[in-house]
This record gives structure tokens, sequence and C-alpha cells, in this order.
């Protein structure tokens, strides 16, 4: 019998961060996701296929039901090793996969390259999450680490409001539909970063951000209420302005951009994967002339 599951992608729009200190984000699903489909197998084996969003085929294994109860680790396959160590933690929470069947055929299929950093990780987690009936977020936690504002993403198809209150997640669905959001784009930095480093550094450098994370509070709500662009923006440059000052970085701006006529904010992990652009004008000629030709609308990215 074939079971499929499917899951959103995500981009957190503002709390990067300081979402793990209780600030309260706005994240925004994507139409892009990610789907499983599990079908019967045999050898108390699971036989896995992963297919990028063109089809072709980015990681093919054969995983056993002995890998996944001892968490073997693979020295020369990073991959079939995170995959294993997700399989192990779900077998901790629900054994009856293992113990009461005889073998799997896995797939699955990103609808966005799996290069973008929209969930590729996330998405899968609260699709086995769904499948073994596991509650998703104790699953990241354990495989991972991270807010979960992604899983909420997966889980959710409209915006979101999240907080961590005692590290319980708060999950809001709110309606989020600005009217200017001809003039919102998504920039590919094609820098792909590592959410743990990324984390390690801001739990270094953050110091006493009580006063912070009050500021980013008001910034997500001004963002959620406002109509006017010109009020978006600047809610958006205050934002860039204090987590610069937290990471004790430049903002991405400042970096790469500085000539832009617009506003610029990182999205995630700074200094990789998508930023937000805010610009009255179309800003594509002006990316993929700086060499960056991914450029997504706010209509096609979000759900």
């Amino acid at each position: 019998m074939k079971k499929t599951f499917y899951s959103n992608g995500k981009l957190l729009i503002t709390g990067e961060y300081v979402v793990l200190d209780s600030a309260i984000a706005l994240a925004l699903p994507t139409k892009m996701g990610q789907n499983l489909i599990v079908e019967n197998g045999s050898d108390k084996k699971i036989v896995w296929k992963s297919y990028d969003f063109d089809g072709s085929i980015w990681f093919d294994d054969t995983i056993l039901f002995s890998d996944i109860t001892t968490k073997k680790s693979f020295e020369n396959n990073s991959v079939k090793t995170t995959l294993v160590e997700i399989l192990h933690e779900s077998y901790k929470l629900n054994s009856d996969f293992i113990t009461k069947s005889k073998g799997y055929i896995i797939s699955t299929n990103l609808t966005f390259p799996k290069f973008w950093g929209l969930g590729t990780s996330s998405t899968l987690i609260n699709n086995i999450a769904s499948w073994l009936q596991i509650d998703a977020y104790t699953l990241l936690k354990n495989a991972f680490g991270g807010s979960g504002y992604d899983i909420a993403c997966a889980q959710n198809d409209s915006a979101i409001i999240y907080q961590l209150v005692n590290e319980k997640p708060i999950i809001k669905p709110i309606h989020f539909n600005p009217t200017f959001k001809e003039n919102i784009y998504f920039v590919y930095l094609n820098k792909k970063q590592n959410s743990k480093t990324a984390i390690a550094n801001y739990r270094n450098k953050k110091g006493n951000i009580a006063k912070a994370i009050l500021a980013i509070n008001e910034i997500t709500e001004a963002l959620i209420n406002t109509t006017e662009l010109n009020e978006f923006a600047k809610q958006i440059e205050k934002h860039e302005v204090l987590l610069s000052e937290i990471l004790e970085m430049q903002t991405v701006k400042e970096v790469l951009f500085p000539d832009f006529d617009g506003t610029i904010k990182s999205l995630g992990a700074w200094g990789g994967d998508f930023v937000m652009v805010v610009s009255r004008n179309n800003p594509i000629d002006y990316f993929v002339a700086k060499g960056y030709d991914v450029v997504v609308s706010y209509e096609k990215m979000i759900l």
C-alpha cells in the first residue's frame, strides 16, 4: 500500500536567531516543498531514493533496519548518516515501523532546487513524523535542534506568528497579504550556510539581548499590520541594524549591494540562502548584472 505525505518549505521573515530566545517571529510557508512516498518492501531494509526538483536523483541507497536501530554512521556518506540519525530518533519515538515491518521502498521529491535552503531537512522530518505519527517538533529537537519554525511552516498553509515559550512552540496562523507584494522579491545568494554553525556563533556573541528582542517583537507586529511600502521597508532596515549589532556582522546590503536603491534583508542564517528585497522598481536586471540570477517574486514564492 502506497502512502504519500507532503510538507511546505519555509522562509523566516523576522526573528532569525533571536527566535531561539523567545522573540516573536513572522514566518511564511512557500509554494514549493517536498513529498514522501512510502511503499511496502522486504528484507528488513529501506530502499531509498531522493529526487531533486528536476527529477534528477541526488540520493540513492539502501538502509538496513539494523543500521537504524544501532544508529550506524557512514564515514564517506554524510547524507546517509544524517538520514539514519533521523530514522533512529524516529525509532526511539515509535519503534513499530521497524519491529512490525518487513521493509520499505521510499522516495522523496523536492519541488524546489535542493540547494535553495527552503527546508530540505525540515520537510523531510515533518513528512517522516506524519508517516510514523510522532511529534515533528520532538523529532527535530532530538535530531538537529533549532527553533522549530520550519516545522510550523511545513504544517501550515498560511503565514504564521511563531514563538518559543518555555521551549514550547506557540503558533498563530495569520492573514498576511501585503498590498505591495509586487514590490517584494527573494534573491538567492548561492552560498549555503550551516545552520548549526550560525546558531553557535550567535550563542557566543548575543550577550544581553532582552531589549533587542522587545524591539524585534515590535518590528514583527509593525510588518504584519502596515499597509505602506515605505513603512515596511523602514521596519526591515531597523531589523537588519539590530541583528547586525547582535551578530557583530555587516548587513548583506553593506557587504554585497551598497549601491542598491531599495531595502535588502537577510533571511535565516546570515550570509547565505535567500535575501528579501523590497524595491519600488523591478530589481531583476540589477541582481543579474551582479551575478545573482535567481530572483523570485513574492507571488511565485509564498503560499
